[in-house]
C-alpha cells in the first residue's frame, strides 16, 4: 500500500512537472564569426544559464540548438535558434508546437538598440521594435503575447551603420557592463521558475 502511494505520488509529481514548462530563447546568429558580437547577446545568455542548470549538450533539431532540463519547478528548455537572426521564428514555432509551450510560458533574450549598455528591461508583450529576429518571432508565432527581456547595447556613433555595429563585438570599455547584464538576465530567467513574470519583471526592472 504504501509503495503505491509512493509510486502515485511520484506520477503525480512528474506530471505537474510537464505541465509546469517554459521555453527560454536566446537570438543570435550561428558560428564563432558572430560568437562575441552584440547581435548575440541572447546566445550568451542561454550559455550562462545552461552552465548555471547543468544542461544535458545541446541537441541539434528544428533548426536550432536546444536542451531540456527539469528542476524542482517543472521543465525548461533552452533554444538558440540556428536559422539566422532574420528568421529565428521559423525554428521558434515548430519547437514551441512540439513541446505544446503556452505562448505566456515563453520568455525571449535579444540585444536593444534604444537601452544604454548592460541595461535590461523585461516586457510582458509589445511590438517588434524594429528587431529583425523578433519580428520574425511575432509573425511565425501569430502574437505578441510573450515574455521578453531586452538587453541594452545602445546605438551606434560616428555614423557607423547599425547592421555593421550589432555584428561588431563589444569594445573592452562596455564588456564588464555585458558581462554583468548576462548574469543579471540569467538570474531574472532563474527567477521566472519560481515566481510570475510580472513580479519578476518588477524586481529586475527597479534594479
Amino acid at each position: 500500500m504504501y509503495r503505491a502511494l509512493l509510486f502515485y505520488a511520484y506520477r503525480e509529481r512528474l506530471e505537474k512537472e510537464e505541465k509546469q514548462m517554459k521555453l527560454i530563447i536566446g537570438l543570435g546568429n550561428p558560428g564563432k564569426t558572430y560568437e562575441k558580437t552584440r547581435h548575440n547577446i541572447g546566445f550568451q545568455v542561454i550559455d550562462e544559464l545552461a552552465k548555471r542548470l547543468q544542461a544535458p549538450a545541446f541537441q541539434k533539431k528544428f533548426n536550432g540548438q536546444y536542451t531540456t532540463v527539469h528542476t524542482v519547478q517543472g521543465k525548461v528548455i533552452l533554444l538558440k535558434p540556428m536559422t539566422y537572426m532574420n528568421l529565428s521564428g521559423e525554428c521558434v514555432r515548430p519547437l514551441a508546437d512540439f513541446f505544446e509551450v503556452n505562448d505566456e510560458e515563453i520568455v525571449v533574450l535579444y540585444d536593444d538598440l534604444d537601452l544604454p549598455v548592460g541595461k535590461i528591461r523585461l516586457r510582458q508583450k509589445g511590438s517588434a521594435g524594429g528587431h529583425n529576429g523578433m519580428k520574425s518571432l511575432i509573425a511565425h508565432l501569430g502574437t505578441t503575447e510573450f515574455n521578453r527581456i531586452r538587453i541594452g547595447v545602445d546605438r551606434p556613433s560616428g555614423g557607423m551603420k547599425v547592421s555593421d555595429y550589432v555584428l561588431a563585438p563589444f569594445s573592452a570599455d562596455e564588456q564588464p557592463l555585458i558581462e554583468e547584464a548576462v548574469q543579471k538576465s540569467a538570474d531574472a530567467c532563474e527567477e521566472w521558475q519560481k515566481t510570475p513574470f510580472i513580479e519578476v519583471m518588477n524586481k529586475f526592472n527597479g534594479s
